[in-house]
């Protein structure tokens, strides 16, 4: 097993970013950006905090949605370190019809395809590597922790991956929450690690 502690000062300029999708939220509910945690999800957040307690992490990044700040605020806690959200981590907007069957598959295929009402996934894909590369610019060489959203990272993984598809997404959709670590040197991705997930049911 590599010692973070030891790997992180022998790796030069590379990067570490620990993504952290959110844990399970309630469902419904009106306002996306208010959204808390069920009492499941609260609960399995620790799992985030036991992966990361032995790593040097220099920086705590989520988008401002309450679902994914609650979920590394633990950890966040634990380091004696603030949260700072930046507004491009939010998920993607959903409009009207958004979940209904079909619609998925269709955003997929077509990243600049938008219901009425709400965002393709070019334009979340857009704001969120913007500011990933914005957070590789700041802490090159550091470990960082931002916590996202499903199609968020989503959109991320694709980036890099074009071949990550609307499968991939599916087979993650149920991991709340997930955490995968990708290192970079400079805005480029050499490597990239799932690190846990807790599966939860998706509410709708």
């Amino acid at each position: 097993m590599v010692d973070r502690k030891v790997a992180t000062n022998q790796r030069g300029d590379l990067t570490t970013v620990f993504f952290v999708r959110h844990a399970q939220s309630l469902h419904p509910w009106e306002d996306d950006r208010t959204r808390p945690l069920t009492e499941e999800g609260l609960s399995d957040r620790s799992l985030f905090l036991d992966t990361i307690k032995s790593i040097q992490i220099d920086a705590f990044y989520s988008s401002p949605y309450k679902r994914s700040v609650d979920t590394i605020k633990p950890a966040a806690d634990y380091f004696g370190m603030p949260i700072i959200t930046d507004e491009r981590f939010r998920e993607r907007k959903n409009g009207e019809y958004g979940n209904v069957t079909g619609q998925l598959a269709k955003r997929w295929n077509d990243f600049d395809y938008a219901e009425e009402g709400g965002e393709s996934l070019r334009s979340t894909q857009t704001r969120n590597i913007s500011a990933l590369f914005d957070v590789l610019d700041r802490y090159a060489g550091k470990n960082i922790v931002i916590g996202t959203h499903g199609t968020a990272l989503g959109t991320i993984l694709n980036y890099y991956d074009p071949s990550f598809c609307v499968d991939d997404f599916l087979r993650i959709v149920d991991w709340m929450p997930y955490i995968i670590e990708l290192t970079f040197a400079g805005h480029d991705l050499i490597r990239k690690k799932e690190l846990g997930h807790v599966y939860k049911e998706y509410q709708k």
